[in-house]
C-alpha cells in the first residue's frame, strides 16, 4: 500500500502539477496532529515518509540535557548515551514509536489532505488563469439566474454577472452562450469569484480588436471610449499610418465589422471617430452627427465653448443630453453648447472677430421645423471620475 501511495502521490504531481514534496510534508504535518489526538499524547514527536518507499514511522524526539525536568520532551546524557555514545548535550534524542495500528490513520490522514491539497491546488490554478485574463473576453453558457444575479459556466469555473453590470433591456436564458466581460477576480474561502460586466467600455474596447485585424496587429489604436451600456458609445480611433483609414477599418466593407459588434450589442448604436490631438477638431468630432460652427477652448478650466447652428441644437444636445454627454466623456472636456443666435445675443461683443469653420454664419438658420431660438444653453459639468471613464481605457 505505501509504495501504491508514492506512485499515486507522483501522478497527482503530473496531473494537477502538486509538487510531490509539498505534499508529502503537509501529510507528514497532518500525521503529527493525528497521532496526538489519537494517543494522547504530549510528546514533541515527528513524523517521516520515506519517499521511495512510502514507509512512515513516527519518532519521539528529545532534546539531551544535564538535568531532566520534564520525562516527555527531556533526556540526560547518560540514557542518551546507551542508544549512540556520539550524543552530546543539546543534541536531539529520536525514538521510534510507530504504533502498530498506525497505518490505518495514517491512510485516513493523508486521503483527506491529498483531497484538501488537490482542492487548494485547483482553485490556485483556477485563479492564477482567470486573474491574468483579466479585463479580457471569454464565452460561456448560462448556468442559472438567482434573485436576477446571472451565473456562467465559463468551463473550470463559474462566473457572476451582478445586477449592476448587466445592461437593461437584454434577456439573460439559461443554456444561452454570451460573451462577457473579465472585470475582476478575488480570492474567497470558497474559492476563487470571477467577476464579469455587460455594460463595462471594456467589452466594447475587446469586441473591435476581436473584429478588426488592424487593431490586434496595432496599425490601428483605440484612444478612448464612452458608453452608454444598452444605448449608444462612442469611440475614438487613431494611426500613425497615412494609408489607412482608422474610422474606415472599423467600420468594414458595407460596415460589416462594426454591424458585428452592434450585433453582439443586441442594437446598441455606435459612433466611430478620428482622435485628434486638437481639442477644436476632437469635440467637434466628438459632437456627431450634429454639425459645428466653432469650438472655444478654455485651457484653465479645461472647458470648451460649442456653436452650432440653432436648427442643430437639439440634435447636438441629443436625447435626454446622452450626445453632450458622451462626448464630454469620450474627450476629457467640459462642454458648454450654444446655438448660433443665442451666442452671438448674450456674448457677440467679447468675440467680434470670430472666424468660423464650416459653412455655418449668422444667415444658416433654416425654415427647418427643428429651429430653437430661445432654448437655455446646455452645461455639462463632469466629475473627474466621470471624466475619466472616457479616457482610461483598462489596457
Amino acid at each position: 500500500m505505501n509504495r501504491e501511495f508514492i506512485i499515486a502521490v507522483e501522478e497527482l504531481e503530473k496531473e494537477k502539477e502538486i509538487s510531490k514534496d509539498l505534499l508529502i510534508e503537509a501529510i507528514e504535518s497532518a500525521l503529527v496532529s493525528a497521532y496526538k489526538k489519537n494517543y494522547g499524547t504530549a510528546q514533541n514527536v515527528r513524523v517521516n515518509i520515506n519517499k521511495e518507499t512510502g514507509d512512515i514511522d513516527v519518532f519521539m524526539r528529545k532534546d539531551i540535557v544535564e538535568v531532566v525536568e520534564d520525562d516527555l520532551t527531556q533526556a540526560s546524557l547518560e540514557d542518551a548515551r546507551e542508544i549512540d555514545i556520539k550524543y552530546q548535550i543539546g543534541d536531539v534524542l529520536e525514538i521510534k514509536v510507530t504504533p502498530r495500528d498506525f497505518g490505518r490513520i495514517a491512510a485516513q490522514t493523508a486521503k483527506q489532505v491529498v483531497v484538501q491539497r488537490i482542492r487548494e491546488a485547483e482553485r490556485g490554478q483556477i485563479y492564477d488563469d482567470f486573474s491574468s485574463r483579466q479585463s479580457e473576453i471569454v464565452t460561456g453558457i448560462i448556468q442559472r439566474i438567482s434573485n436576477e444575479t446571472v451565473f456562467v459556466n465559463m468551463g473550470r469555473t463559474e462566473g457572476i454577472l451582478a445586477v449592476t453590470e448587466q445592461v437593461s433591456g437584454e434577456k439573460y436564458i439559461v443554456n444561452n452562450r454570451i460573451k462577457v466581460y473579465i472585470m475582476d477576480v478575488k480570492k474567497t474561502t470558497k474559492g476563487p469569484q470571477v467577476y464579469l460586466s455587460r455594460s463595462h467600455p471594456g467589452l466594447v474596447k475587446r469586441l473591435f480588436e476581436l473584429e478588426v485585424p488592424e487593431i490586434q496587429d496595432g496599425i490601428v489604436e483605440i484612444k478612448s471610449i464612452a458608453r452608454e451600456a444598452g444605448s449608444r458609445t462612442k469611440i475614438a480611433v487613431y494611426t500613425a499610418d497615412e494609408n489607412v483609414d482608422p474610422v474606415g477599418a472599423c467600420v468594414g466593407t458595407r460596415g460589416a465589422r462594426v454591424q458585428a459588434i452592434v450585433d453582439e450589442l443586441f442594437g446598441e448604436k455606435i459612433d466611430i471617430i478620428n482622435w485628434s490631438d486638437e481639442p477644436e477638431k476632437l469635440i467637434s468630432s466628438a459632437l456627431n452627427p450634429a454639425k459645428v460652427e466653432k469650438v472655444i477652448i478654455n485651457e484653465d478650466g479645461k472647458s470648451a465653448t460649442v456653436i452650432v447652428p440653432d436648427y442643430q441644437l437639439s440634435l447636438a444636445i441629443g436625447k435626454e443630453g446622452q450626445n453632450v454627454r458622451l462626448a464630454a466623456r469620450l474627450c476629457g472636456w467640459k462642454i458648454d453648447i450654444k446655438s448660433h443666435s443665442q451666442f452671438f445675443a448674450d456674448e457677440a461683443e467679447e468675440f467680434d472677430d470670430i472666424d468660423y469653420i464650416g459653412e455655418g454664419n449668422e444667415d444658416a438658420v433654416t425654415e427647418s421645423e427643428s429651429i430653437i431660438e430661445d432654448s437655455e444653453p446646455i452645461i455639462i459639468d463632469l466629475t473627474d471620475e466621470e471624466q475619466n471613464e472616457g479616457n482610461e481605457i483598462e489596457e
